[in-house]
């Protein structure tokens, strides 16, 4: 994944005609670093898909903008709207993490 690190660049990254899938962590979540250690083989899976992921420390007002209240999140963005978010309460599993990438993708 890479690490979007300023505004513009989240601004220019979630622009993409092709969906992005952002994940919004912070280095003292114990449950970011749960995820990390299961979440590269659903990266594999879906790698037509770019990944990203921002420190909501470091750009506060892009997870407020998009409501990320809790982390973990996952959000996909297509053209510069947001497509879908999976809220931290609802990523705790690689589980339901898969259920939200099927869901997001095969509507």
């Amino acid at each position: 994944m890479k690490s979007i690190k300023t505004t513009d660049e989240f601004k220019s990254t979630i622009q993409s005609n092709q969906p992005v899938i952002v994940k919004f962590e912070a280095g003292w979540c114990p449950d970011c670093k749960a995820m990390d250690m299961w979440i590269d083989p659903i990266v594999e899976k879906y790698n037509q898909y770019e990944w990203f992921t921002v420190n909501r420390d470091e750009l506060e007002d892009v997870a407020t903008d998009n409501e990320v209240m809790g982390i973990p999140s996952l959000l996909v963005f297509e053209n510069g709207n947001k497509r879908a978010h999976l809220h931290s309460a609802n990523a705790k599993s690689p589980e339901q993490v898969e259920s939200f990438l099927e869901e997001t993708f095969n509507k």
